[in-house]
């Protein structure tokens, strides 16, 4: 598949230190970003940024008021210091990226995420690199909830006509099948039957507050379902990214990834 636009999750263990507060290693951004916009360049189709919360994102959903729901707001705040500085980083590089807030523009509806602005897709009309994250958003009764970033490809795929492309870029090479630091990953995944790979997955660490690798799998399922090509792998500050915008099958041999997708029974998937 040849996507016509391309969504690019970048994990928050990549720049941070999610088990220490306030941690922002400016130098693996710097890196990042800069592969980033090289690949935005390249890209002949829209180009969407992810970032995971990193430290400040999950410090804000373990430390508020459990007695109070509102007080997630603060991850509001958290998680837009995390995009103003990867926006920061990526217009230092070149990009014209600009940082955008789920909870203005997105509504839970029976906990499906639907978009009621138009801006975010205005903005990808005018060559600009939108830069998102995980926030809190409203429920169609007001109630607010955490809304991971793992979660935002959701969004894309539930608006987008084309062909959609989404790559996490985590500290693993894909879905580990022989259990935490394990080498062997599942290749590709069968969206309509993932049984193996969540049989797969392992207990995630006290500080992940948003479900770590479930809820990646989740969405990724998700995504796929609904027509997207799906992948899972690492990602190294300073490595080179401009594959990502080819054809799957003419990626570099040596990449690693978990590849989710929906076969079709009526040919052999390649």
């Amino acid at each position: 598949m040849t996507p016509d636009i391309l969504a690019v999750k970048v994990g928050g263990s990549l720049f941070s230190r999610k088990d220490k507060p306030g941690d922002i290693n400016g130098t693996a951004m710097s890196l990042l970003a800069k592969s980033l916009h090289r690949l935005n360049r390249i890209m002949k189709v829209p180009m969407v940024l992810i970032s995971g919360g990193g430290a400040f994102g999950h410090g804000a959903i373990r430390d508020h008021d459990t007695a109070n729901a509102f007080s997630l707001a603060g991850l509001t705040d958290a998680t837009f210091k995390v995009k103003t500085a990867w926006a920061e980083k990526l217009r230092e590089a070149g990009s014209n990226a600009f940082p955008l807030q789920l909870a203005a523009m997105c509504v839970l509806r029976d906990e499906i995420p639907e978009l009621e602005s138009t801006r975010l897709q205005e903005m990808i009309n005018q060559d600009v690199l939108p830069v998102l994250s995980g926030d809190v958003v409203f429920d169609e009764k007001g109630g607010i909830h955490v809304f991971s970033s793992d979660r935002v490809p959701e969004i894309l795929s539930s608006t987008n006509t084309g062909n959609l492309r989404v790559v996490t870029l985590t500290d693993v090479d894909g879905i580990v099948v022989d259990g935490e630091g394990g080498d062997r990953i599942l290749p590709h995944i069968d969206a309509r039957s993932p049984e193996d790979a969540y049989a797969a997955l392992w207990k995630s660490n006290e500080w992940d507050a948003t479900g770590a690798m479930h809820t990646k799998l989740d969405a990724m399922i998700t995504c796929a379902r609904r027509g997207a090509e799906c992948f899972i792998m690492r990602g190294v500050p300073g490595t080179d990214l401009d594959f990502l915008a080819a054809p799957y099958q003419e990626w570099p041999m040596e990449v690693r990834s978990t590849r989710i997708t929906v076969i079709d029974p009526r040919r052999r998937e390649s």
